[in-house]
This record gives structure tokens, sequence and C-alpha cells, in this order.
């Protein structure tokens, strides 16, 4: 294998798969000098993340960034006059397991432009799974993309190699899909979004009757949202991921801020940088629906469409919902307590058990864990007996909210510079005497 060749190949699709925010980007380019050891690699490895909370390094490379479509918000549109590269089969799988062995990587992440069509290029990731697999025996995660248009079968295939396949939406809404990418449409996407539902179920039962029956992606499937390319409200895109974890059972939703790679396009917004706030509110709306019992209504209505970006929407929707709060931390039950600020789902579930053998004071729910500093608004205990502020206006409440955050951080940042102050006399001394 020419090391140069791979290499340049290497740079460019490395790059070019940075904007799938499946697993973020963290590439070292740390680079060995002639007395020490180990290696840093400068492009293509990322770190996710698995349900028991490790953090594991993958492989993140497109197949190809030569595409057959033009859609306005990718860098790798056909248009575009840049770079381009494409991996043979055999070439990924050399480097897969020459940085598994190298333990620089524990699994990887395969994703590719369209190539002549979406059934081609599936096969031809097909085809790397399967050496792994087969020839190489590589039981690593694999979490494969897989192409909107593909036949049922493809879908079949890739599904009983990968751990995890993803099928990309993009766009929230049809009509701004069309807009932007006039090549793709929802029924291409969804249909085998569907198709890998269902064969989850299925696989699940049928594993109940057989043991031995393969696993069809055991982790699951995810998609991936573009925010703030098209007008669509947050609580458009919020609605359309409930309805995915809902119908779909799909592990994950990942929200992309737009970024603005394509500005000379009039039918992008003219935008400097990623709506990167919005995309963590985003992110935190989505925690809420998943492990904290919310539904998409009751994050957003439709009076109020788009998240406070000064809050975070849990306290957003206690701000809108005062006559809800102060709740009795003795007496409420789970899902009400999980809806004060300040309390976390292992904090509610300590709440539960721990009132069983008393009643809970604002010093035990301290020792529990809760953020007491903005817990206090919304609760009822012994010593709060009627909550704190409770009676302001949600405005009000909500700037008190906001300068307490200010002061610890102004408090926090102090310190720091405390720390510093008395830092330099000691610099100034060491300095001297050199």
């Amino acid at each position: 294998m020419n090391n140069e060749k791979i290499q340049k190949k290497l740079v460019v699709l490395a790059d070019a798969a940075k904007y799938d925010v499946s697993c973020a980007s963290s590439g070292s380019n740390r680079r060995n000098e002639s007395n020490g050891i180990g290696s840093g690699v400068s492009c293509g490895v990322c770190h996710s993340f698995t349900d028991d909370g490790r953090c594991i390094s993958l492989f993140k490379i497109l197949m190809t960034n030569h595409c057959i479509y033009d859609c306005a918000y990718c860098i790798n549109r056909r248009s575009n006059d840049r770079p381009r590269a494409t991996f043979t089969v055999e070439e990924i799988v050399e480097l897969t397991i020459g940085f598994y062995r190298r333990n620089y990587i524990e699994g990887l992440f395969l994703s590719s432009g369209v190539i002549k069509s979406p059934d081609y290029t599936m096969e031809r990731m097909i085809q790397v799974a399967l050496k792994l697999r087969k020839e190489e025996h590589f039981y690593g995660y694999i979490h494969m993309k897989t192409i909107p248009g593909t036949s049922d079968e493809l879908v079949r295939q890739a599904g009983l190699v990968s751990d995890r396949l993803s099928v990309n939406i993009e766009i929230p809404t049809e009509p701004n899909l069309k807009k932007l990418a006039p090549e793709k449409n929802f029924t291409g996407i969804m249909t085998p979004m569907k198709q890998i539902s269902n064969e989850i179920r299925a696989n699940k039962e049928e594993r109940k009757k057989f043991r031995k029956t393969p696993l069809f992606v055991p982790a699951g499937q995810s998609t991936q949202l573009i925010v703030g390319a098209t007008p669509e409200t947050d609580r458009q895109i919020i609605l359309l991921s409930s309805g995915l974890y809902q119908n779909q059972n799909l592990k994950r939703v990942y929200y992309s801020g737009y970024i603005p790679v394509n500005a000379y396009d009039q039918r992008l917004p003219a935008l400097n940088k990623p709506p990167l706030v919005r995309e963590n509110r985003l992110y935190q709306s989505d925690w809420l629906m998943r492990f904290y019992k919310f539904n998409a209504e009751e994050i957003l209505t439709e009076e109020q469409p788009f998240l406070d970006l000064d809050v975070d929407p849990k306290l957003g929707y206690a701000l809108r919902n005062l006559h809800l709060f102060p709740i009795d931390v003795n007496t409420a039950d789970y899902e009400m307590i999980l809806r004060i600020p300040g309390v976390g789902v292992q904090s509610a579930q300590r709440i539960i058990q721990a009132r069983r053998f008393r009643r809970l004071t604002f010093y035990h729910l301290q020792k529990i864990g809760i953020v007491m500093k903005r817990a206090k608004y919304f609760i009822k205990t012994n010593e709060l007996p009627a909550g704190i502020k409770t009676d302001l206006p949600p405005e009000n409440l909500k700037r008190m909210l906001l300068s307490d955050s200010a002061a610890r951080r102004k408090k926090a940042m102090d310190t720091q510079l405390r720390l510093f102050e008395n830092f330099q006399p000691a610099l100034q001394g060491i300095q001297e005497r050199h």
C-alpha cells in the first residue's frame, strides 16, 4: 500500500466526515519525537460514548466525498470545486485493522457521498463491514450510514453486519428539504428508517425463540437534523424528534447547528457562525423527552415556538407554569419531582427512596445532590412551607435566577484571578534567580 497516497486520502476524507455530528470529532495532532513513544493520529479519530458511559475512539471516515447530489448545505455537493478522493474497500479495511492493532481506535464510523447510485454506494460500504467481520474477524463497533433510497435487501444486509445504522433526515420539513436538496425526498429517507425499526423489533422477537439468530443492529438507529439552515421553529424540530422516538424507536436524534460552508448559495441563511446555543438547547430538550418524561407539547407551545436561549428548557417550563409550583418533595409523585429545576434523574430517584424513612428537609436535599440555589424557588419542605418568590411575575423570577448564575460565575472567576495573583510573586522570584 502506498502510504503517502493513503495519507492524502485520509486527510481529505476525514475532513469531509467532520460535519456528521453523530459523534464528536476529536483527532489528535501530537507528533512523536525521536525519543518518545506512541503517536497521535492527526485525522479520522473521534470519540463516542456507550450506554454504560464509556468513552470509545472510532475511526470516522467517508468512503468517498464524490457525490451525485447537489445539496445546498453540504460541503461535498457535486458543484463544489474541492479536493476529491475515494477509498477502496481494501484500504478502509486495512486502515481500520491497522489503527485497531495500534490501539488508536475501538470501532469504525463509516459514511459516504453517493457515487453512481444509493445501491452501488451501499454495496461497497457493506463489503467493508463484511471483510472486517468475516475475513479479519473484527468484532469491534461498526456504525454505518444508510444511504436514502437504498433497496430493502441492502438495508437488511447492512443491519446484520453493523452495530448501529443511521439515516440522516438533515432538514426537518419536506418543503424545505426539496428547496435545499431537490434530489432528495422524505419517502426515500423514512422508508429505510421504518424498515430498520421493523427489522429490529422482529429480530428481538425471533431471538426470544432462537438464541442463535444473528443480531440485527443491536445498538439501534439514529438520525441527524440540521438546525438553522431553514426557518423551522424549535417546536417543529422537537415534535419531529418526539415522533421519531415514538414511531421509529430511534436511539438518538442528533442536532447539528448549520455551518455556513456554502455561503455563496442564496437559498441559505446569511450566518457567520453556527447557532451553537440553540443547538445546545435542543439537546437539552431532547434529554427532557428521553429521560425526564416530558412530552414535546410541554416543552414548547404554539404561542412560544422557540426555546429561550437564556435559560435551559426545564427552567423555561417551570417559569411558564408557576401555578404548578411549589412542589412538596415529600408527597409529590416521581414525574412532578423530575420537573423541579435543579433536580436530576438520580436525585429524583434518591428523593423517592429517602422519603420512605423520614420527612426530607433542606439539609437532606443538599446531601442528595440537588442544586438548591435553583430548586429552592420551586419546592416546599418544612423550612420552605410555600417556596420562595413563586408569587413573582415569571420575568422577575427569571432575572433573579440569571443574576444568581452571573454572580456565581463572577465569584469563580475572581477566585481564579486571586490564585493567579498569589502565584505571581513566586514566579517573579524564580525569574530573578535565573
